[in-house]
Order: C-alpha cells, then structure tokens, then sequence
C-alpha cells in the first residue's frame, strides 16, 4: 500500500512541475504528462510496477466519458446526424481497408493486420474532447461534427470489442450477439432514465452530498452491468423457460462484456436530461481531471524504449497515415457532405490521432494471444506521438488553417450542392448582413424583420442554410473568414453588419474589408475574451458583443423593471415562454442547434 501511496504521489508532483513548466511555455498539457511517465518510467525506473497505474487511468477513461455523457444532447447533434452516420461508416471503412493492406504490406500477419487497422481506425474521444472542452469549442459547427463522429466510431468499437475475443472463430452469429448486447445495454438506459433515476436523483438533490455519491452510484453501476452484461444474459438463458431454445456453443458466444469506458459513458447519457446534470458535472470533474492525468502519465510508463530499432519503420509509415493520410480522407468526407473547408479542416485536424479504445484493443488482443509485445509497444508509441501532436494541431488549429487556406481550395470542389446553396432576392439592396445564425442571431433575425430591413444571413452550416432557403429567408453559404465570400455580400451598400462569431481573426477581416468599401457602415462583432474585445475595438468595431457580460447586463435591466411589480414578471414570463414555444416550432428547441461557430 505505501508503494502504491508512493507511486501516485510521485506521478502527481512530478506531473505538476512538468504541467507548470508547460504553461511557462505556452505549450498544451497532455504532452507534459505523458513526458512525466516518460520520465519516472523508462527513463529514471522510478516507478517499475504499473499495473495499479493502468487500473487508475481505465478510471480516468470512465470518468471522462462520463462527464461526455452528462454534457451530451443528443438534440444538438441532430443537425450533423447525416455525416456523423453515414460519414462516419465510411471514414471508419476507409481507414480500416488501408490500414490492413499497409499492414499487410509490411509483413504483418493477417490477424495483427486486423488489429493495426482498428488502432488506425478509432480516434480518441477522451483526448478531444478534453482538448475541445479546453478551448470552449465543443458547441461549435465542427465539434459537433467532431462528437458525432467520435459517437459513431465508439459503438463500432464496442463491437470490435466484442468480436475480437472470437476472432479465429468469427461468424455472423458473433456480430448479432454483439449488436443484440448493445441493445440491451442501450434499453436499460433509457428505462433507467425515464422511470427509475428521475425520482432517485429528485430525492438524492435534497442533499449535495447524496447527489454526488447517486451520481457515481449511477456511474459505477452502469460499468458493473456493461462489464457483466455477457455473464447476466448466459444466466437468464440458462434458466429451464429457456433451457432447449439456447445452444451451449451459443451461451459461450454471449460471455464477453463490454469496457467499463462504455458503460460509464452510457450511465451520463441516461441522467444528461435530468435538471441536476450542471451540479454533477461540476462535482466530478475534478475526479475526472485526477484520473485522467493518471491515464496520460500512465502512456508515457507503458513504452518500452528497447524495442525502437524492431519497429521503428512501421511507426513512421502509421503515424504519417494517422497525422496525414486521417486528416485528408476525413476532410474529403466531410466536403462530401458540403461543409467549407475550414468547418472540413478543423473537425479533420482535430482527429488526427489514435483512441483509448485502440490501447484497449491491443491490451486485449496481447492478453488473448493475438498479438505481440512489439506490436503492443508500437500502438503505445503510436498513441504518444499522434496524441502530443494533435495537442498542438487543435491549440493552434486556426493559424495552421490560415497557413493552408489556399491549398484547401481543392476541397471546395467536391461538394456537388454548394453553388446552389443561396437564396438571394434581386429586387433590393440588402441593409444588414448578419454573420452567423446561432442564438444571438436568432433573435436578431426576428427583431430586423420587424424593423421592415432587408437582411442577409451568411453561415457555413449547410443544414441551417437550407432551413433558412425553406422559410425563404435571404442567405449564403459560406464562411465569413474567407475572402471571397466577403466580396460576394455587398458590403459597400450595406448599413450594418453584425457578426456573431466569435473567431479574433475572422472579425478582424470583416471589419477590414468593411471599412475599405464603406466607412459608414456599423459593424457588430462578437468576443469572447475581454483582451480579443480590446483589440476589435482598436480594429475599427463599433460595439463588441461579450456574450457572458451581455447576459449579465440584460438581467441586472430586468431587475430594474420588475422591482415590485409582480404583473411585469408574469407578462414576462408568459412573452418567453412563447417566444421559446416559437424556436422549438422552427427546429430550433436549443437555439444553438442552428449555431454558425459559436
């Protein structure tokens, strides 16, 4: 137990030192954990039994995926539903079919090829959405293109989870009792969610300290089940109703469970709904952050640094295949399905790496006899190299997007539908453009159609443009940071132009190319940060949107007026709920579902 003690001890004092050394440099955190196991581990031998390391950070994969679950809105993703499904079938094909015939290519035999073609395949939802989470952009255009991808990818995992342990006898039958596993799994969810937790929690919000410990209840139950899910159906159909249905052979087809990854993330799905959802995800995230350093540390102490020379070239071939092929096909993909190609780029950029799914793949195939330990060491390799890297891909995503911009133009090619994505009448000058329709923008749409102004709507969201088209409402598809799509809007005539991105650098080009054609013209924009608000300011806005404090002021406003008059708060109150009746009858039940980049 001291050892033990000891063992965590080291990894987080070491890990802070590394972890503040990082922040000096402006440099992201993940790589500064994995150098931590990189130190205490190979290369200093301070902490030679792992074992109890790795048990940790599985938790910290559980719980990550649970706070996932908890922020999860499955509504939100309805505007991405068609490329998260079907492009996420044909990214996780693609990748698989290359991967395997590389593998084969360099010798690999064909079982190890099936491996290295799933480690290829997955990408990690634990480390971009930590990543996305960091930077405020999991609600943005391409993080929910990114989350719906990552979702399509992990229920694929689940069952490559399950027909592996199988792998030299598989049969059809194997991947129907995987399918027919999640089922079940999913099934008691939703029951759970809909007639047992809600009246659980109702009771356990009396106290804080009973909803933190119902929350992991929840958590740890729902793992217990995953992780036994095989077991509990061989006993339910081992009982005499069923005893001349189920074939022996088939009971043990049913024995493998699923990851307790898998059922964490169910059990945050099944109480994401519930109105206590914001005080659990405050409760465990820094449980979540604790472990989740573990499981990077934990990266770093897995690498055995001898077996360098034996697989040195095939970690070359797959981290370019990873870093560059990934990125391109997934780019390809998603310009397929008519996104710019800068929402295209920053969702493929993003997923330029290997998953937790692909460490708990090959841990699996090694202890099944599958694999071997050169090729264990080289996924370990693979998923340091392409996770630090990506943690500088999303940290600077944007300035590499400027860099490339004229090379992505090809990009802009594929999509067949996007000329025609435009609804712009000819009869009249347009007045105001507004860049981005999310929820600001909704109600400023409503509050200019009352003014009787000509408007125009720019956003690089397909499935918001053909809404827009639909109610014959003038717009453009396209992306505010690119310059021609500016050229195309008639700046010169117009009399405002409100932005509700929150890009620096996208507000800066509008309000450039604004003033060159029309001094006269006020220009809206909208920040994020105070300083980023400065600098537009200076830039030549006319006012600055900081929606945190734009929130703040509308409230301190409303106290004014309701003070003391209970009839103002009651027409209010009952104008709000109209208005929100109003946003869920046009498809927008959370108004961001409509969200341009922000």
């Amino acid at each position: 137990m001291e050892n033990i003690f000891f063992d965590i001890g080291l990894i987080i004092i070491v890990a802070t030192i590394v972890g503040y050394l990082a922040r000096l440099l402006k440099q992201p955190l993940i790589p500064a954990y994995i150098l931590t196991g990189l130190i205490i581990g190979p290369i200093l031998g301070l902490v030679e039994d792992s074992n109890i390391i790795l048990t940790l950070s599985e938790i910290g994969i559980a719980f990550l995926l649970f706070v996932v679950g908890l922020e999860l809105s499955l509504k939100k993703l309805r505007d991405v539903a068609s490329i998260a499904v079907f492009g996420g079938l044909m990214q996780f094909v693609s990748l698989f079919s290359f991967g395997f015939l590389i593998a084969i290519v360099l010798g690999f035999v064909k079982t190890e090829a099936i491996y290295i073609a799933l480690i290829v395949a997955f990408s990690s939802t634990m480390v971009v959405v930590k990543l996305l989470s960091d930077k405020r952009e999991l609600d943005t255009l391409h993080g929910r293109i990114i989350i719906g991808l990552l979702l399509m990818q992990d229920l694929i995992a689940i069952i490559a989870l399950s027909v592996l342990t199988t792998l030299n006898n598989f049969s059809m039958a194997i991947l129907v009792i995987a399918l027919l596993k999640g089922v079940i799994l999913l099934s008691v969810a939703v029951i759970a969610s809909k007639f047992i937790l809600p009246g659980l929690f109702r009771f356990a919000a009396k106290s804080q300290e009973l909803l933190f410990l119902m929350a992991l209840t929840t958590c740890f139950s729902f793992c217990i089940f995953a992780d036994n899910i095989g077991q509990i159906m061989i006993y339910l159909f081992s009982l005499p109703f069923f005893e001349n249905v189920i074939l022996g052979n088939v009971l043990e087809l049913l024995r493998p469970g699923f990851s307790i990854a898998i059922g964490a993330f169910i059990a945050g799905v099944s109480i994401a709904n519930l109105p206590y959802n914001v005080e659990i995800i405050g409760k465990v995230k820094p449980l979540k952050d604790f472990f989740a350093t573990i499981f990077f540390v934990s990266l770093g102490l897995e690498l055995l640094l001898g077996e360098m020379r034996t697989i040195l070239v095939p970690l070359i071939i797959f981290t370019l295949f990873v870093i560059i092929f990934k990125p391109l096909l997934t780019m390809l993909i998603c310009s397929m399905f008519n996104y710019k190609k800068r929402v295209s780029f920053l969702t493929s950029i993003s997923l330029a790496q290997v998953s937790e799914f692909s460490l708990i793949i090959v841990a699996q195939g090694l202890i099944l006899g599958h694999i071997s330990q050169e090729l264990f060491s080289l996924t370990i390799l693979l998923a340091i190299i392409t996770i630090t890297i990506t943690s500088y891909f999303i940290q600077f995503d944007n300035n590499i997007y400027i860099k490339l911009s004229g090379f992505l133009q090809i990009f802009e090619k594929i999509g067949t539908k996007t000329k025609k994505m435009e609804y712009l009448p000819e009869d009249k000058k347009t007045r105001i453009i507004l860049c981005g329709y999310n929820r600001i923008g909704y109600s400023i749409v409503k509050t200019v159609q009352k003014m009787k102004k000509s408007l125009l709507i720019v956003d690089f969201n397909p499935d918001v443009i053909k809404r827009l088209i639909a109610r014959k409402v003038p717009c453009i598809y396209g992306d505010v940071g690119d310059s021609e799509i500016l050229e195309r809007l008639g700046l010169n005539n117009a009399e405002m132009v409100i932005s509700t991105v929150p890009e620096e650098q996208d507000n800066l080009l509008l309000i450039k190319k604004t003033k060159q054609v029309n001094k006269k013209t006020l220009i809206f924009v909208t920040a994020n940060q105070v300083e980023e608000a400065l600098t537009l300011y200076d830039a030549g806005a006319d006012y600055v949107i900081l929606p945190h404090l734009l929130s703040g002021e509308h409230v301190s406003i409303l106290l004014e007026d309701f003070t003391g008059d209970i009839n103002k708060i009651l027409e209010t109150k009952l104008k709000h709920i109209n208005e929100l009746h109003q946003r869920r009858r046009l498809g927008s039940e959370h108004p961001m579902n409509l969200n341009h980049n922000a």
